[in-house]
């Protein structure tokens, strides 16, 4: 990646209503780079989708915090990172296979595919009893003048 030209961080607790405050803060961040509409949403939807599997999979029935940090770099790209400090996942790549959860039957079980769909990068690493860190990397299409 290139020289990072701006960063942030959140801390927040793991109450379902912090998700949307997460996914509205990393957009107005992340508008800086002017993405465009599709690149907007699908930033706010792997927030979203990170963020929720910390609330529901990571605390569960617990309160805990979540840190959602976001770096911006030269050539239009950012990275991503979603950390918690609950359950951990037990098997990651069972975790990232389509359909996949450990919810009730609310649940769809498309987080991680929606996360790697929308990301140009991603990467998971979780430690049972310690938690979970989702990082990922968008690069933005460059704008025409």
């Amino acid at each position: 990646m290139r020289a990072v030209i701006n960063k942030m961080s959140l801390k927040f607790e793991s109450h379902s209503v912090n998700e949307a405050f997460a996914r509205q803060a990393v957009g107005a961040f992340v508008a800086q780079l002017d993405p465009t509409m599709e690149e907007l949403g699908d930033i706010k939807t792997v927030v979203s989708e990170a963020v929720t599997n910390a609330i529901v999979h990571g605390y569960a029935d617990k309160c805990g915090f979540i840190t959602v940090t976001v770096r911006l770099f030269e050539g239009r790209a950012l990275e991503l990172k979603v950390k918690d400090a609950g359950c951990g996942i037990e098997n990651v790549e069972q975790a990232r296979q389509p359909m996949f959860t450990t919810g009730d039957d609310t649940r769809s079980g498309m987080g991680f595919t929606i996360m790697e769909t929308f990301t140009d990068k991603m990467r998971v690493r979780s430690t049972l009893g310690k938690g979970t860190l989702v990082a990922m990397v968008k690069v933005l299409k460059e704008r025409q003048a």
